[in-house]
């Protein structure tokens, strides 16, 4: 940007130059015009507009050289501080850029982590989840078991209970009795 620029200021620095030797080269001949015109006696006017149209002339030249120059110089300066502006936002957006970057494969690595943790939980759920199974299929087993042999023992019992008591009473009537087979079948 400031390379195009500079030349444009240059060229007309040069248009500028040029035009004040033209408009002196003519101030001169005006001059000298005006010396021959009053020298003859005929009449000065045309001259002396020419003169003073060339003087204008020169004065708005070098005045819009002036503003070309200070608008230049404004250019300039906002192209010097608007490209250190400029390069500041673009590194600190760079920066940006890095620690998000950061950031994400930090958040996939995480995310992976807990995928992986969250697979692990499933198959430990599952595991206790069969290993409970099993543990209450067996107390059901051995709840049966315990009820079965519960009941013999009772059955046990109870035929040991009568069975004392006809031996206090006497031993002929036991035998017959159903309480006197199941003990037979316990020896």
């Amino acid at each position: 940007g400031q390379r195009s620029i500079a030349p444009s200021f240059h060229l007309v620095s040069e248009i500028m130059v040029r035009m004040a030797r033209i408009l002196r080269a003519g101030v001169v001949a005006g001059v000298a015009a005006t010396a021959m015109a009053e020298s003859s006696g005929s009449a000065a006017n045309p001259i002396r507009r020419v003169v003073s149209m060339l003087t204008m002339m020169q004065e708005k030249v070098t005045a819009e050289g002036k503003k070309e120059k200070e608008l230049y110089d404004k250019f300039q300066c906002y192209c010097t501080t608007g490209a250190k502006d400029l390069a500041a936002s673009i590194s600190t957006s760079e920066a940006r850029i890095e620690q998000a970057s950061a950031d994400l494969t930090e958040a996939k690595a995480a995310k992976a982590q807990l995928k992986q943790d969250l697979a692990t939980h499933k198959a430990d759920r599952e595991e206790a989840k069969a290993t409970l199974a099993e543990a209450t299929a067996l107390r059901q087993k051995g709840a049966a078991i315990y009820a079965k042999e519960s009941s013999e023992h009772k059955t046990n019992v109870d035929a040991l209970g009568k069975a004392i008591a006809a031996l206090e009473k006497g031993m002929a009537g036991f035998l017959q009795t159903s309480s006197a087979a199941k003990l037979r079948q316990l020896t």
